[in-house]
Order: C-alpha cells, then sequence, then structure tokens
C-alpha cells in the first residue's frame, strides 16, 4: 500500500500547499517577504489594514499617505516613492491573484486524476468528479471575489485551502482509504496488486501532468521577489517618519534561516 498513499499524498499536497505559496509572502532561497496587513485596492487609492500592531491602518494614494487617520507631510521625493509603491502593489496583486488561481486549477486536476485512478464504478467516478467541479468552481469564484477584486486578507488563501479544497481531499481520502483497507482485509492478492499499479500509473500521470505545471507555478512566484524586494527599497528611503520615529514597514523582509522575528520597525534619528 505503500505507492498508493505517497502517491494519494503528492495529489493531495498540490491541491492544499500550491496556492499558498503564491501570495504576498514567498519563502524560497533567500527571497523572503511578508506583511500582516489586510490589503485592500481601489481606485481611489490602497489600504493596508490590521488588528494588531501600529500603525493599524494605512491609506496612501497619488503620493500622499494618511497613518492612523492622520495624513503625513512628505517631501517631494517621498511622494514620488509612495506613488511608485502604489503601483506596485497594484501591478502585484493581479499576478498573485493569477497564480493562485493557476495553483487551484493544478490542485483541482491533481484530484481529478486520482479520481480517475481509483473510482472503478462508472456512477461513483461521475458523481466525484461532478463534486470536484462544483468545488472547483467554488474555489475560483471565491478567489476571484477575493484577491481577484483587488482584496488580500491575511488567511485567506490558507483558509480557502483548508476549507475548500480541504473538503475535496477529505472525500477522496475516504473513498482511496476505504477501498485501500478493504482490500488489505480481504487478503486477495490480486486486489492489492491492482491498486499498487493504479498508485504507480497515478505517480506517472501526476508526474507528467501535474508537476510541470507546479514548477512553472513556482518560477511565476518567485519572479514576483525582485518586485517585493522593490517595496522593501523604498520602504527603506522614506524620508518621513511615524509618531515613534521609525520608518513605514508594510513588507517585512525575513532574513534566511532567522529563526526570530524581524522587528517591524525602528527608530531612528532625524
Amino acid at each position: 500500500m505503500r505507492p498508493l498513499i505517497i502517491s494519494f499524498v503528492l495529489a493531495a499536497g498540490l491541491a492544499v500547499g500550491m496556492p499558498a505559496q503564491a501570495g504576498v509572502h514567498v519563502g524560497e532561497q533567500q527571497c523572503s517577504f511578508e506583511t500582516d496587513y489586510d490589503v485592500l485596492v481601489k481606485p481611489d487609492g490602497i489600504t493596508f489594514e490590521r488588528e494588531d500592531g501600529t500603525p493599524g491602518r494605512v491609506f496612501m494614494h497619488d503620493g500622499a499617505v494618511r497613518v492612523d487617520g492622520r495624513e503625513l507631510a512628505v517631501s517631494a521625493g517621498d511622494a514620488r516613492r509612495l506613488r511608485e509603491y502604489e503601483g506596485q502593489v497594484r501591478s502585484l496583486l493581479p499576478e498573485v491573484a493569477s497564480i493562485a488561481r493557476e495553483g487551484v486549477d493544478i490542485g483541482f486536476d491533481a484530484l481529478t486524476t486520482v479520481v480517475a485512478s481509483f473510482a472503478e464504478d462508472p456512477d461513483e467516478r461521475s458523481r466525484l468528479t461532478r463534486e470536484l467541479n462544483v468545488q472547483h468552481k467554488q474555489a475560483l469564484a471565491k478567489l476571484d471575489n477575493g484577491l481577484g477584486s483587488g482584496q488580500w486578507r491575511q488567511h485567506g488563501v490558507q483558509d480557502l485551502m483548508e476549507n475548500q479544497i480541504g473538503d475535496a481531499v477529505s472525500t477522496l481520502v475516504s473513498t482511496v482509504t476505504a477501498k485501500a483497507v478493504k482490500a488489505a482485509l480481504s487478503g486477495d492478492e490480486s486486489q492489492v496488486a491492482a491498486l499498487e499499479a493504479r498508485a504507480d500509473s497515478l505517480d506517472h500521470s501526476i508526474e507528467t501532468q501535474v508537476n510541470a505545471r507546479a514548477d512553472k507555478l513556482g518560477e511565476r512566484a518567485e519572479a514576483l521577489c525582485p518586485r517585493l524586494a522593490r517595496l522593501d527599497e523604498l520602504q527603506q528611503q522614506f524620508e518621513f517618519r511615524l509618531k515613534d520615529g521609525s520608518r513605514l514597514a508594510l513588507v517585512e523582509h525575513q532574513a534566511e534561516h532567522d529563526n526570530e522575528a524581524s522587528a517591524k520597525t525602528k527608530p531612528e534619528a532625524r
């Protein structure tokens, strides 16, 4: 039963894990950026908001910035940097949404491959496929209504993976596990051999149909790194300061292998 378990875990892992890596947090190699803000992009400006921490709300548009309801005086240089910052965020979110969408597609395609491999009964296969199609459409609709409409929520993608796609994975796990247990308890070596043969076939199908797409998706996610790095550079160049003397830091860079949380901002002398 080992090949069966490995194959199914691979398919489920693609479904649950890949889109989550396509968010604002990218953690590969020496590129690791994250934000603890929710982000709302609208034509009249961008809002960064969080429940814990200071500042709690930041609004920027056309070179101006308002922090916790107070508009800050900025230099001409900072106005240019704020405009670039806003433009970068506006261009990033649609790409993040596109990556997340492709990740969901890849995950559900992997699950559909599992159904094709292990659902012998035509009626059962049709039922499971229909259920997956409905869940797939629901997952995409939630993405479109969130990231696709310019809303980055801290746990939005993670919740989608755990709830929407997690339900699909749970359904298939119960189906495949039942078949594996039944074959093992029957003592019929031919049934066990047949399941293992399907697992081997699934390994090959996922490798040829899914892994290549997943690799390309990972490359797309990594391509966001320079743009996230640019946001960090702009933050480091801001001349204006918050009330406590710190720079505004909406995106954080996490050093590789750093096990301690980086400070959000550090007070600096004028």
